[in-house]
């Protein structure tokens, strides 16, 4: 049901927003906002068998009641209000404790029977319970008690108890009309429960078995339907009219001779196959993976090359003004003595002046501008092409899956698209991820790249790394300082760039130093990388912005800062700034002493890997799917409790259900995929229009 969870009863306005916070906002999301684990009331344990550290479910009389308020001025923490009870069995007793909760004292009174549970700890001798959940012998018959039940990730404003009993009203009120999107025939083949049953026991398991049988139902089912939306979008493509080009080779040849290197295999192989996507009558579709530095503007550029010998426009998207600009300068050294004039390529964002904007516009209306290189500015309704024949996004997850389907709309027929991503990922995700698209990736770094050195210290080697920096800097070197906050935070063992500016200021005070981050105007981040370039500027002190496409070949040296801070693929990212120099380079991380195992586990594995596809791989083992697909996902509706790579075997089914149901059926039109169709255009919306798919033309098989 779509109904608005504000007006399911028992939420009201209130409550609606910290739902909302939860990704919940109807009634359809509440019933899939699935627990994280379970309580298995069903027993209870006798003071005397109470273990610490295991939950347990205790039944007893309430023997004693102590409140107590403390004033402000005797506590620095934010408990004010303590409610604690003692509570008895024929065996023993056992303390529980409340914080800052005074209502309870007029809900447990002296000699009432209670049922608590929670998790017992020992305290001076005596077991004790903070903040247990606990049930009164007036709500015998309440769902909290006496069953396995479900524990929710939600806000200290929202109970479990609330949370269960407002699921537990939507289910007998909604969930018994719920229509299933996994058709009957795969259901059966896959031996799943059914969405109704399913609904029950995620929520209220009748045993550990169909617990764990609606997990396994709703694994299957949330990979099934990225899959049937990856097959659909795939479908479309292949719907849609392009712009077939003919290969000039005079000119393709003219532009290898020019280089300055040549093209390692890989990518000599990704330059053939665009060129063979390109000339087919329907638009490419392709995505270029690889590491940082591997080369793949180059390939971008040689795809652009092909689109402008054929007389078609190109439209460069890429996240930041700084690397629009790096580009073009790239790009102009790459087209040079190709005939290009002066105009022939310009850079759109923002702080390009109104004057020279409305120069781009008129330009790319007549046809005259061939190439541009933009931001988000790429966007503006303005921006109208005489002939856009390819689109190019660097770094496409920066960009939201709308913004992504802006630009190749803005041509009559479809233009070719090649998407470009620096966060590899292994191979049967991919397919899994982009499989709309096709997939090029360059496995090996261009001749002449020197691997830095990753170097992880604590805290007391801070000074032999500052004495290495200046002995970089006395080389006529460069070097990066990077933290994770601008200004300081509440915790204080993380440094922040603000606070250490003065202290770095006086102990290189022989050397320029500059500051970049993200809350500086535009005009002044390009000044800065602009003087950094130039040597003007010797240190640079900078936050992560600086992970995507700051290329400064001088600069031999990158301290993180907090590098716990960090995921393992940002880490890669920033240190893939300096493998660009052609002097060795150093990656050097430090850390606290006090950084917890898991931490201790992703810096080891920066430190001992180079291979991109190998830290992905296993930044998605440490950080699971949620953190990690929400930076790469390519469209694809989010996954809460299926896991990409625990559920690979389950992944491939899905995919291999998913192909045939949209080869033998690509609108969802046969009665047995009604209900996956009705509840694609409801849930996804965002991510796929049958509308558009079905007007794209007509059937063509997959």
């Amino acid at each position: 049901s779509q109904l608005p969870v504000r007006y399911i009863k028992g939420v009201g306005p209130r409550r609606e927003k910290l739902f909302n916070n939860l990704g919940v906002w109807a009634a359809d999301d509440l019933l899939r906002y699935f627990p994280f684990r379970y309580q298995d009331k069903r027993n209870f344990v006798k003071v005397e068998g109470l273990k610490e550290g295991v939950f347990a479910a205790v039944e007893g009389i309430v023997c004693k009641v102590r409140y107590k308020q403390i004033p402000y001025f005797l506590t620095s923490r934010r408990v004010r209000h303590i409610f604690e009870i003692v509570l008895g069995d024929d065996t023993g007793k056992i303390k529980c404790v409340w914080f800052n909760q005074k209502y309870l004292t007029g809900i447990i009174k002296e000699g009432d029977k209670l049922i608590v549970y929670g998790k017992p700890s020992l305290y001076k001798g005596v077991f004790q319970i903070i903040s247990p959940e606990f049930t009164t012998s007036k709500d015998k018959d309440d769902i909290n008690v006496g069953r396995i039940v479900g524990t929710y990730r939600l806000p200290k404003e929202l109970r479990q108890r609330f949370m269960r009993r407002i699921i537990s009203g939507i289910l007998d009120k909604y969930a018994r009309d719920y229509q299933d999107p996994i058709p009957f025939h795969i259901r059966k083949k896959r031996n799943l429960l059914n969405i109704r049953e399913s609904f029950s026991e995620i929520h209220f398991p009748s045993s550990w078995d169909k617990a764990a049988q609606a997990r396994e139902r709703f694994i299957f089912e949330e990979l099934f339907l990225s899959q049937v939306l990856v097959y659909l979008r795939k479908a479309r493509h292949t719907y849609q009219e392009g712009v077939p080009l003919k290969i000039n080779e005079g000119w393709i040849e003219k532009i290898k001779k020019g280089l300055e290197f040549e093209l390692t295999p890989f990518q000599d192989k990704a330059v053939h196959d665009i060129f063979r996507d390109m000339s087919k009558p329907y638009p490419m579709h392709r995505l270029l993976q690889g590491d940082v530095g591997c080369g793949k503007t180059v390939v971008a550029a040689f795809a652009a090359a092909f689109c402008l010998s054929c007389g078609w426009q190109v439209a460069f998207m890429v996240p930041t003004e700084v690397l629009a600009f790096q580009h073009t300068r790239t790009l102009s050294r790459f087209f040079k003595g190709l005939g290009f004039e002066e105009d022939g390529i310009k850079a759109l964002t923002s702080s390009v002046s109104q004057k020279e904007k409305e120069n781009i516009y008129k330009y790319l209306g007549n046809g005259k501008l061939k190439l541009v290189i933009g931001t988000h500015s790429l966007l503006q309704e303005k921006v109208k092409f005489k002939n856009l024949g390819l689109v190019i996004i660097d770094e496409q997850h920066k960009f939201g899956v709308a913004q992504r389907a802006l630009l190749p709309k803005k041509s009559v027929l479809s233009p070719h698209c090649l998407v470009m991503s620096a966060t590899p990922i292994p191979r049967s995700l991919a397919l899994s991820l982009y499989g709309d698209l096709d997939l090029s990736v360059i496995k090996e770094m261009p001749a002449g790249r020197v691997s830095p050195d990753t170097i992880w210290v604590q805290e007391d080697k801070r000074a032999w790394v500052y004495d290495f920096i200046e002995g970089e800097l006395r080389k006529k070197r460069q070097a990066y300082i990077v933290y994770p906050l601008i200004e300081e935070g509440e915790e204080e063992e993380i440094r922040s760039l603000k606070q250490m500016q003065r202290e770095l200021a006086k102990r290189f005070s022989s050397f320029s130093l500059g500051v970049f981050h993200g809350k500086m105007k535009n005009e002044e981040k390009m000044a800065t990388i602009e003087k950094f370039r130039n040597q003007k500027i010797k240190l640079l002190i900078s936050t992560n912005v600086i992970e995507v496409g700051v290329n400064i070949e001088n600069a031999t040296v990158m301290v993180v800062e907090n590098p716990e801070r960090f995921g393992l693929a940002q880490l890669h990212q920033l240190r893939g700034r300096i493998q660009r120099s052609h002097h060795k380079p150093f990656f050097i991380l430090i850390s606290n002493d006090s950084i917890s195992s898991l931490a201790r586990q992703r810096l080891e594995t920066i430190k001992e890997e180079r291979d991109g596809f190998k830290i992905a791989e296993e930044d998605l083992k440490i950080r699971g799917p949620g953190d990690f697909f929400g930076n790469i996902q390519h469209g694809l509706p989010d996954l809460s409790v299926a896991n990409p790579v625990k559920d690979l075997d389950v992944l491939k089914q899905a995919r291999f259900f998913a192909y045939n149901t949209v080869k033998y059926d690509p609108y969802l039109k046969k009665t047995s995929n009604r209900y996956l169709r009705e509840y694609l255009e409801i849930r996804f919306k965002g991510h796929f229009s049958f509308r558009e798919h079905i007007d794209t033309g007509s059937k063509k098989s997959l």
